[in-house]
């Protein structure tokens, strides 16, 4: 990585102003999983520990400038002093008078969270005045929300233009986690793409084929993929759009696109739907692929268990559904299984599944941005990541 890192940084005695992505799920008030807020730790620990006051800000849902009760982030103000044992001061806003009152009282090593950065338009706008505003409140910047480092706000880019900014270690980590597997390896690299359209995920597509070896097609993508190939599709609509995106990945060259040779259908979208399998050119035009069949599963595993990298983007049917989880639940074991492999999860839904199967701690890496991994994965620059300091 080629941004400056907080770890170079002299910070003791300054305030610090850290944006985190602590835009956590949650059950009326209750945090249902706080690993967003686990992930920030080591870089809030350093600073703490350092002598920094430090100023933490986050966004939390889409409340479009305005100001809704529940989307405080007061219930994470209170997790994370739980976390750590300290007390965060409320330091309100996140705008106005209130928040440089309290940044003011801090001492070296405490902590401050402003409130939900979206109840201000600015953020969202990237105003200028209100990325003058956030700057104002320290002397300097760490980014550490990867998951929102592919928006360009005030908090992720707005501000770094007036102080100095770092990467924070998580920043630091998935930057440099989901860049080494796609670098050349000496054995076979994998990557594992689901989801339901192919034009969703065309450009992480193009750009995997150029770096991996082979990649391995799931969810209801799988339809314009065998329509390609001349084979039904099912009931699954499929644009025109996705079609050529399917038909130009298998004649592109580059990757080896596997598909699964067996599916399973269903004739209703529901989760009651009993489940059918099918051969991939047998799929009856009324059924609607919901997951990959039990051969494509074992297929798809003994492929894995031969990699030695493994990008992991998107599940490999409606695994929310117990008749339709079956392949991506064989396909998150199989990661997990490759003790020799690098294994990367790109976020999103498919962290939630080896989060759900308890899989993480045998994956050497589960993104904590869902938009932001797929883009950096597509070969996009992160407004996010550009927008740091560059390293001397």
């Amino acid at each position: 990585m080629n941004k400056r890192s907080i770890r170079h940084a002299d910070f003791d005695g300054k305030t610090v102003l850290v944006r985190v992505d602590f835009n956590v799920p949650k059950r009326g008030q209750v945090i249902s999983d706080d690993s967003r807020i686990r992930a920030a730790l080591p870089t809030l620990s350093l600073l703490s520990r350092g002598g920094a006051k430090v100023v933490i800000c986050s966004h939390f849902g889409r409340p479009a400038g305005q100001v809704i009760e529940e989307m405080s982030l007061q219930p994470v103000r209170k997790r994370l002093s739980e976390i750590l044992n300290k007390p965060i001061l409320d330091a309100g806003g996140p705008n106005g008078e209130h928040p440089p009152k309290i940044v003011s009282q801090l001492d070296p090593g405490e902590f401050a969270l402003l409130e939900n950065l979206r109840f201000e338009s600015g953020e969202e706008e990237n105003n200028e005045h209100f990325s003058k505003y956030l700057a104002s409140l320290a002397d300097l910047y760490v980014n550490d929300a990867f998951g929102a480092a592919h928006r360009a706000h005030a908090s992720t880019t707005g501000v770094a233009k007036y102080i100095p900014a770092y990467a924070g270690l998580l920043m630091e980590r998935e930057i440099a986690m989901l860049g080494r597997s796609l670098e050349g390896s000496t054995g076979a690299t994998v990557a594992i793409i689901g989801g339901s359209k192919v034009s969703d995920k065309i450009q992480v597509l193009r750009h995997l084929s150029k770096k991996v070896d082979t990649i391995l097609i799931g969810g209801g993508m799988v339809a314009a993929f065998y329509m390609a190939q001349k084979n039904s599709g099912g009931a699954t609509v499929v644009t025109d759009a996705d079609l050529s995106a399917a038909e130009h990945l298998l004649n592109a060259g580059g990757a080896k696109v596997v598909l699964p040779s067996d599916v399973l259908t269903a004739v209703e979208f529901s989760k009651s739907s009993p489940a059918t399998v099918w051969e991939s050119n047998d799929v009856p035009d009324d059924s609607l692929i919901l997951d990959i069949g039990p051969r494509s599963s074992k297929n798809y595993a003994q492929i894995i268990s031969l990699a030695e990298r493994i990008i992991w983007n998107g599940p490999m049917g409606v695994f929310e559904w117990p008749t339709f989880s079956n392949g991506t639940v064989a396909v998150a074991n199989a990661v997990a299984s490759n003790m020799n492999a690098t294994s990367v999860i790109g976020g999103g839904s498919t962290a939630e599944v080896v989060s759900s199967l308890d899989l993480v701690d045998k994956i050497t890496h589960v993104s904590t941005g869902g938009g932001a991994s797929l883009e950096f994965l597509e070969g996009k620059t992160l407004p996010g990541v550009a927008a740091l300091d560059d390293a001397t």
